[in-house]
C-alpha cells in the first residue's frame, strides 16, 4: 500500500481542505465496488482512497502525518492504519461523496406545492400601448371552502404518519461490501406530506381542494409583446392539504390592427397620397392611437418614403418611453381618368418634354384640336 496520502488523493502537500475533500469525492465515485463489480482490486484501492482523507481532512491527525507519516498520523486510532470499517468511514461520508450530500435525516415534511397552470390573454394594441387591467375567468383546483385546504372534517387535525414517522419518506437499510447503505424514497401511505388524516372532509375526500371557478384580475404592463408571458407568483392552482399554491403563467396574444404593424416599439402605417401631392406637398389629417395628427408632406416626396411622429408608439417595458409613429407614403396613380384630365396630363408631359402614349382617337382629336384654336 502506498503511504503517500496526497499522491493518492491526486493533491498537493498544501492542498486545502476544499481541494482534498472534492479529490477524495472523485476517487470515490470512480473506485467505488458497486461501479466496478468486475474489478477484485477496487475495493483494495478504495480502502486506500478512504485511508488518505481519512487521515488528511483531520487537522492534527495530518499534521502528525506530515511530521511522522501514516504510523505517526494513525497513533490512538483504534482501528490502524491498516484496517477498514465500514463504521469508520462514515455513512455520511459516503452519501456525501457520492450525492453531494449527507445521509441525515429529514426533518419533517412539509406541504406540497401545488402544480403550475398556464392561460391565454387576448390584447388589442390599444391596450397593449396604454396598459390595462384584465379579468381571467379560469376553472382550477381551488382551496376547500369546508375544510379551508387542511382536507380534515370540521373538528379535527391530521396526524403524524405512523408509516414515515412525518418526515415523508420511507428509508430502506441494505447490507454490502461497505456496510450499510440507506435509500429513500416518498412514503406512499400519505403522499410524502408526512401526515395522516384520519377524519377526511366530506367535500373534498380529504384532498383539502376542489375544482372551481376563480376570476384573476391581471394588471398587464404597457409595451408587452405577442408571445410574451406574464408570471403571477402564488395565483395558480390550490395544493392539496393547505399546501402554497403554484404560478399561473399568462401568454399575451395581441389581435391584429387594421391600420398599424408594431416592429419593435414602433408603429407603422401607410399614408396614401395622389402623384399631385406627391409632387406639390400637402398636408394631411394622420389617425394615430393618441388622436389625429397633423403630417406635413413635403413636394417632391418619393413612393416609401418614411416619416417619423415621435413618441407615439409603443412604450417599452423597461423604461417607459415610446417609440414612434412611422408614416410610409404611398404614391397612388389615378385609374380611369376623365378626358379632361387626361388631357391636362398630356399637357403636363408635352411641357416637360416626356414621352407618353398617346390618348384614344377621340379625345387625341379633341387634343389637337385644342392646341389648334
Amino acid at each position: 500500500m502506498s503511504t503517500d496520502y496526497y499522491a493518492l488523493l491526486g493533491v498537493a502537500p498544501n492542498a486545502t481542505d476544499d481541494e482534498i475533500k472534492k479529490a477524495f469525492r472523485s476517487l470515490a465515485r470512480k473506485y467505488h465496488p458497486d461501479a466496478n463489480p468486475d474489478d477484485p482490486n477496487s475495493l483494495e484501492r478504495f480502502k486506500e482512497i478512504n485511508e488518505a482523507y481519512e487521515t488528511l481532512k483531520d487537522p492534527e491527525r495530518r499534521r502528525r502525518y506530515d511530521m511522522f507519516g501514516p504510523d505517526g498520523a494513525n497513533a490512538g486510532n483504534p482501528f490502524g492504519g491498516a484496517g477498514f470499517d465500514a463504521n469508520a468511514f462514515g455513512l455520511n461520508d459516503l452519501f456525501d461523496a457520492f450525492f453531494g450530500g449527507s445521509g441525515r435525516a429529514r426533518g419533517p415534511a412539509g406541504p406540497q406545492r401545488g402544480p403550475d397552470a398556464e392561460t391565454v390573454l387576448d390584447l388589442t394594441l390599444e391596450q397593449v400601448v396604454f396598459g390595462t387591467r384584465a379579468s381571467l375567468d379560469l376553472h382550477m383546483p381551488i382551496e376547500c371552502d369546508v375544510c379551508n385546504g387542511s382536507g380534515c372534517a370540521p373538528g379535527s387535525h391530521p396526524e403524524r404518519c405512523r408509516t414515515c414517522e412525518g418526515t415523508g419518506e420511507v428509508r430502506q437499510v441494505r447490507r454490502s461490501l461497505l456496510g450499510q447503505i440507506v435509500t429513500a424514497a416518498p412514503c406512499g401511505v400519505c403522499n410524502a406530506t408526512g401526515q395522516s388524516i384520519l377524519s377526511p372532509c366530506e367535500r373534498c375526500g380529504g384532498a383539502g381542494r376542489i375544482d372551481g371557478d376563480r376570476t384573476i384580475d391581471v394588471d398587464v404592463p404597457k409595451g408587452i409583446d405577442d408571445g410574451q408571458r406574464l408570471r403571477l407568483a402564488g395565483r395558480g392552482p390550490s395544493a392539496p392539504r393547505g399546501g402554497p399554491p403554484g404560478d399561473l403563467y399568462v401568454s399575451v396574444r395581441v389581435k391584429r390592427h387594421p391600420d398599424f404593424e408594431r416592429r419593435d416599439n414602433d408603429l407603422w402605417r401607410r399614408v396614401p397620397i395622389t402623384i399631385v401631392q406627391a409632387a406639390l406637398g400637402t398636408t394631411v389629417e394622420l389617425p394615430t392611437l393618441d388622436g389625429a395628427r397633423s403630417l406635413e408632406i413635403p413636394a417632391g416626396i418619393q413612393h416609401g418614403a418614411q416619416l417619423r411622429l415621435r413618441g407615439l408608439g409603443v412604450p417599452s417595458l423597461r423604461s417607459g418611453r415610446r417609440g414612434d409613429v412611422i408614416a410610409e407614403v404611398h404614391v397612388e396613380v389615378p385609374m380611369n381618368l376623365t378626358a379632361d384630365q387626361a388631357e391636362l396630363l398630356a399637357q403636363f408631359a408635352a411641357a416637360r418634354g416626356e414621352h407618353v402614349t398617346p390618348p384614344h382617337d377621340g379625345l387625341f382629336s379633341r387634343i389637337k384640336s385644342a392646341f389648334k384654336s
